[in-house]
């Protein structure tokens, strides 16, 4: 099932719903837990640095990532009086508090691939 954000607003409204399907369209995505694990090694990091190091995310794509991280609480946006202006991005103490899942996530990940590798 792919998760959206209308879904996300049903499931806040409701206090009934499922708690799991609520942090899965929080965190779900094709890159944002690639960016979190951009930002979760360092304090603030440069737009630049993150659309560089992802690679093929396009511009659009990246901003609407972040703008929703922004908006669940999970990265903070520090925009710099200067000219050019330059944007940063961290964690919030909520982002901080997804360290425990996705360590477990990548656990998960590597004993899965493990499973999968064909012996020889």
């Amino acid at each position: 099932m792919a998760y959206n954000r209308t879904q996300r607003s049903d499931w806040v409204a409701n206090p009934d719903a499922c708690a799991v399907e609520t942090a899965l369209v929080t965190i779900s995505g094709k890159w944002k837990l690639r960016i979190y694990d951009l930002l979760r090694k360092g304090q603030s990091v440069r737009y630049g640095l993150i659309n560089t190091e992802l690679g093929d995310i396009s511009e659009k794509t990246l901003t609407a990532q972040l703008r929703e991280m922004e908006q669940d609480g999970i990265i903070t946006r520090i925009v710099y009086a200067e000219v050019p202006p330059r944007v940063e991005y961290r964690l919030t103490t909520l982002g901080e508090s997804l360290q425990t899942v996705f360590d477990a996530l990548a656990n998960w990940g590597r004993a899965f691939t493990e499973d999968k590798t064909p012996m020889p």
